[in-house]
């Protein structure tokens, strides 16, 4: 054995010697420390990208409308914004208290979600489950998907009046088929090798719907209600645009037969802190319930 030889056994058996040791310079603890300090960098470059677009977006309007490049009659100005805000915490709106206009709002699309997501589960799950019965209702079920929402807020205020149900009814409705249509693709995209398996095992229909199906379809499900909440909302605000005695959607409506952008905007700024507060809650929601599942190489690059 040449000496070369020799010397770069030793220096290998060193190096191995180091790392079992935890002395190599590439261990595990390094490695977290270093992709934690990179998740810690790129949290804070998307933090201040966000902060510069907000800055160069709501500066740039406000520069606009004040040199007329803009017309601040039908355009607002943030200054306008805040001070529609400043005054309805003070005063309150022309329909009593901003946080009951809020509370009215809130309350209609949370039952609407609520009612929407259930419905949509159980039946996405249902007819995911017995094709039959699919083939049936599928194509009543795309008819009630292409009426156009305002029609059907116009149907419920007449069935149901100016309270909330008629609010509630038509977010249900909004939330109902974008849950409906994920959990009916997520029941039919599960392995049909662990159906099986569990069928070989002895599972009754209801553990396998509990055990395999709704498990397997989790991911669409929660996936969907990112998107259901918002449609909650909108629901809520268009029944009350249609019809209301209090909401957002009555003061937003209000503002804009006085021809007051400002107060529309304003309630529109309520209504985006309101729903990304809610996506903040199902994000956390998602990581409980999915934290089983291995993450993919994007979402690991991501945080």
């Amino acid at each position: 054995m040449s000496r070369t030889t020799v010397i770069g056994t030793d220096i290998t058996a060193h190096v191995l010697q180091e790392v079992q040791l935890g002395l190599a310079p590439d261990n595990e603890d390094a490695l977290a420390r270093r992709a934690q300090a990179a998740r810690r960098s790129r949290k804070i470059r998307v933090n201040t990208a966000r902060l510069a677009t907000f800055v160069l977006f709501v500066g740039g309007w406000q520069w606009a409308t004040t040199v007329k490049l803009l017309d601040p009659f039908f355009f607002g100005q943030p200054t306008g914004v805040v001070q529609s805000l400043i005054h309805w915490a003070r005063n309150g709106t022309a329909y009593g208290s901003l946080w009951e206009q809020i509370w009215v709002t809130m309350h209609e699309a949370l039952l609407g979600f609520g009612y929407g997501v259930g419905t949509g589960i159980v039946v996405g799950i249902l007819l995911g489950q017995v094709p039959f019965l699919a083939d049936v209702l599928g194509p009543y079920i795309k008819i009630l998907n292409a009426i156009p929402r305002i029609v059907l807020g116009s149907i419920f205020v007449v069935w149901l009046g100016l309270g909330t149900t008629s609010k509630v009814a038509l977010a249900s409705v909004l939330v109902f088929f974008v849950v409906f249509f994920n959990a009916f693709q997520g029941v039919r995209e599960v392995d049909s090798g662990l159906i099986a398996n569990a069928r070989i095992l002895g599972a009754s229909r209801w553990q396998l719907v509990r055990h395999v199906v709704l498990p397997s379809a989790l991911t669409w499900i929660i996936a969907s209600l990112h998107v259901a909440f918002g449609f909650s909302v909108i629901g809520a605000i268009v029944g009350e645009f249609l019809g209301a005695q209090r909401g957002l959607g009555l003061v937003i409506a209000t503002a804009q037969n006085n021809f007051d952008p400002n107060g529309v905007f304003a309630a529109m700024l309520i209504i985006g802190a309101i729903a990304l507060t809610a996506e903040g809650l199902i994000s956390a929601l998602e990581h409980r319930l999915l934290a089983w599942r291995p993450k993919s190489t994007s979402t690991a690059n991501s945080n």
